[in-house]
């Protein structure tokens, strides 16, 4: 089985570093709703779905600035062997920072500060910079 989040940040992250600007994975909802949140928080210019050979991907494009790629980073905290669960107490601590961090909570997939502000915790999916 591929743990598809952590397929899909390290292939954003590999075409980052490679400089190129469209990522296409294979389509799972967890995927698309991490996407979105990425294009929101201004890492990704478009998410969209497509078909290709009677399958769904999706197609991620990355945002540049001066030919530069805006994602430097990503570090995957929870995996599949390994979950970690933050509690919204706990929350403040590690919100801070230039990363951004992502959360799978009750409420959908969400920033660390948007799970601070709702006062909620969940699982600690990734950091990205």
């Amino acid at each position: 089985m591929i743990y598809s989040i952590g397929d899909f940040l390290i292939r954003i992250k590999n075409a980052s570093l490679a400089r190129r600007r469209v990522v296409t994975v294979p389509f799972s909802s967890l995927s698309e709703s991490v996407g979105k949140v990425l294009q929101k928080e201004g890492f990704l210019e478009e998410i969209k779905t497509d078909d290709a050979d009677g399958k769904k991907i999706l197609v991620a494009t990355l945002r540049f600035v001066r030919r530069k790629p805006v994602i430097s980073g990503v570090k995957l905290i929870s995996k599949p062997s390994i979950r970690s669960y933050i509690k919204a107490a706990e929350m403040g601590k590690k919100v801070r920072g230039s990363s951004v961090k992502i959360l799978s909570t009750n409420q959908g997939i969400l920033t660390g500060k948007e799970a601070l502000s709702k006062r909620i915790g969940g699982e600690f999916l990734f950091e990205i910079w």
